[in-house]
């Protein structure tokens, strides 16, 4: 029953208020004891429900994308590994593994992409998981993905030879880690906006990603937005958003 049946309901008379306010608040809500899955969250935001799968146990991953997909829900799982890829398998066949991204993914049927198309550009091979979580999830949520990889500013001139793919794109994602000097470049070059990952690659004065991540939130380009430190994924949700608008 959707919330506006049972609003109606309670405006006919046919169901009173105490009876009304437990439908609608239990509405949207799938109980699995440890977890309580957000059915409705593709209505409300344009994304659906997501498995942060690190921290949690391969059984639990393995109920919640089973419920989710009974529920006829598309399944994106982050942070998976292999075996509970293995496992969702034997209850979703036809689900997807990406090594790299260690992401899972489901979709119940293929639908139109948007318009425009996400960049993803990453520094250094070092930089690809991360970036191929964004990629998996711009393509989950219904993106066109161009992949520009190792175009890092110690060789800043492979950048210029894959500039029109970057400049010609909706929105463009930056990957990178050690100093994260890129998406500063990037910025400077597009008239788009650019999301900035910075990642946890680099040697110890990194600080395991803290030193990208501040020198893009201290970017002095215009139009850039910074995620936090290896979150491929929030920042290709936050580019989707843009691209669909």
């Amino acid at each position: 029953m959707e919330i506006k049946d049972i609003l109606n309901l309670y405006k006919e008379g046919k169901l009173d208020l105490g009876l009304a306010v437990q439908k609608l608040s239990g509405k949207g809500i799938e109980e699995l004891g440890f977890a309580a899955l957000d059915t409705d969250r593709l209505k409300r935001t344009g994304i659906p429900e997501v498995i942060y799968a690190e921290g949690k146990t391969v059984d639990q991953v393995v109920k919640i994308a089973e419920r989710l997909h009974q529920k006829g829900i598309d399944i994106l799982a982050t942070k998976a590994t292999e075996e509970m890829y293995e496992l969702v398998r034997s209850v979703i066949p036809h689900a997807s593994y990406n090594k790299l991204a260690k992401t899972i993914t489901y979709k119940h049927k293929d639908e139109p992409l948007n318009e425009g198309y996400i960049a993803i550009v990453a520094a250094g091979t070092s930089d690809m998981p991360v970036a191929e979580e964004a990629a998996e999830t711009a393509r989950f949520l219904n993106n066109r993905v161009e992949t520009v990889y190792d175009v890092g500013v110690a060789g800043i001139h492979r950048l210029f030879n894959k500039l029109k793919i970057i400049q010609d794109a909706r929105v463009v994602i930056v990957v990178a880690g050690m100093e994260g000097a890129l998406a500063s470049v990037v910025g400077g070059l597009v008239s788009k906006p650019v999301i900035g990952v910075p990642t946890s690659v680099g040697y110890g004065a990194s600080f395991n990603g803290i030193s990208a991540l501040l020198t893009m939130l201290n970017s002095c380009a215009s139009g850039i937005s910074v995620v936090n430190i290896d979150n491929g994924f929030g920042a290709a949700c936050q580019a989707s958003l843009i691209n669909r608008l």
